[in-house]
């Protein structure tokens, strides 16, 4: 994936673009052929005089990217012509000892975990940090009144405390699997030209797990050559912040809307203005999550056809993971944070929010009064006729409370102060408090998970 020094800051990590750069991912790679070679001595495989100088030429700054690019199209992946490389960096008495049993396939495979390992914390510490911030949110604000809003329109009021334990409890699970994947899919790949380790005869299990010690990875049962369900594991946990994140930011731009005006992104010299329009405050960092987001719901696409493999080596799943990976890992944690920021510097306004909720003349609490009413007369019958009265108010845009007083058939079963309170916000929130005590506990035990 090509990296645009005007575009890739728009939407990209870059401690985490740095991690998957091509000098990053060839030292990955080299290190792996170092470990390979101080494993296979350590169990006699290869002489140990021959480490030495393997380490010594495996350093990524020795090497011309450009010339093993071209050797690359040539040669059909980056590890080929990696290895002629390295071996002729070789003394003449240790050449012969490079990429021993291994095959290209063990070399990229365990080039890119090394990276992932680096990569799977950032995303994590900056989820944890929005979690943090957001967990401040729903605490200050659970007694923050706002219209709840279904299929677009005004549904229930809701509390903004509730909205951001909604938010929560995504970032939580993504987080979650994040660790999950971090503890249980970073494995070794070593396996040889088909996946049995022939090569090593019978040193290739004792060769794999004193590699696996070397790089501090964890040691696979069989060889994963064709069985991608790990990279997969991966894919979905980054799928996965992108999708927590595009919630926040889809809530975020909307409620940012001029009509509605109840949030707003963090405020910043230069942030979120037009070329032509200077009272416009655009949404930036919401609309780099978004396109993030509409980019990762393609890639994963790409990784879920790949667990289709052919035999013993996928002819052309494996080599359509490459820049695929890298660019899920780098726009999740793009993504992440910009969330993080968004979320530590978020501007909410109270009164926004309830203004914008009375002005609906009182319709949101519609159902608040039809069960208050359905006491008295019966659930269907008590649906017709609020339904009616609503329907009234809307028309003659007269306060819900006034339509429902002047009906006597309303009157006659609800007394004005059970009228009111039906249709008073604050009395309408069921059970959102104790939800987002539950979503903050969850939150707070995932932040102190390791």
């Amino acid at each position: 994936m090509p990296q645009s020094e005007l575009l890739s800051p728009i939407f990209q990590s870059a401690a985490v673009t740095g991690i998957f750069s091509d000098r990053a991912m060839l030292q990955a790679m080299l290190d792996f052929e170092a470990a390979l070679a101080a494993a296979e001595a350590e169990v006699g495989a290869i002489p140990a005089t021959s480490v030495a100088a393997i380490r010594s030429a495996a350093d990524a700054s020795l090497y011309d990217l450009d010339k093993l690019g071209k050797e690359a199209a040539l040669a059909g992946n980056v590890a080929i012509p990696l290895v002629k490389a390295l071996t002729a960096k070789v003394n003449e008495r240790a050449r012969g000892h490079v990429h021993w049993g291994a095959t290209s396939q063990d070399v990229t495979d365990t080039g890119f975990v090394l990276g992932a390992r680096k990569a799977l914390p950032i995303i994590r510490a900056d989820l944890c940090a929005a979690m943090q911030a957001v967990i401040a949110l729903a605490d200050k604000h659970r007694a923050t009144i706002m219209p709840g809003r279904t299929l677009m329109q005004q549904a229930l009021p809701i509390t903004f405390g509730f909205k951001a334990a909604v938010w929560l409890s995504g970032l939580t699970a993504a987080a979650e699997r994040m660790r999950w994947v971090g503890a249980n899919t970073l494995a070794l790949q070593l396996g040889g030209a088909a996946g049995t380790l022939a090569a090593l005869g019978d040193k290739g299990l004792a060769v794999r797990k004193a590699l696996a010690a070397q790089l501090q990875l964890r040691e696979p049962d069989t060889t994963w050559h064709a069985q991608r369900s790990r990279l997969f594991d991966i894919a979905t946990a980054l799928a996965a912040v992108s999708g927590a994140c595009a919630k926040i930011a889809t809530d975020v731009l909307l409620l940012m809307q001029t009509e509605v005006g109840e949030v707003f992104e963090p405020a910043a010299s230069g942030k979120g203005g037009s070329s032509t329009m200077p009272h416009k405050r655009n949404p930036v960092g919401s609309i780099a999550i978004r396109a993030n987001h509409q980019r990762i719901s393609g890639l994963i696409t790409t990784i879920t056809l790949s667990l289709a493999a052919e035999h013993e080596r996928a002819a052309g799943g494996w080599a359509a993971e490459w820049e695929t990976m890298r660019e899920m890992f780098v726009l999740a944690a793009g993504s992440a944070e910009r969330l993080r920021d968004m979320t530590g510097g978020l501007e909410v306004d109270p009164n926004r929010m309830r203004d914008n909720l009375d002005a609906t003349l009182g319709l949101p609490l519609a159902e608040s009064l039809m069960m208050a009413l359905a006491e008295k007369i019966g659930r269907a019958e008590a649906h017709h006729r609020v339904e009616a009265l609503s329907k009234l108010a809307l028309s003659s845009r007269r306060p819900l409370s006034e339509v429902v007083k002047a009906e006597p058939a309303i009157a006659g079963n609800l007394t004005a102060e059970v009228i009111d309170r039906a249709l008073d916000p604050r009395h309408y929130l069921g059970s959102a408090d104790k939800m987002i005590d539950a979503a903050l506990e969850t939150a707070r035990r995932e932040l102190e998970a390791k």
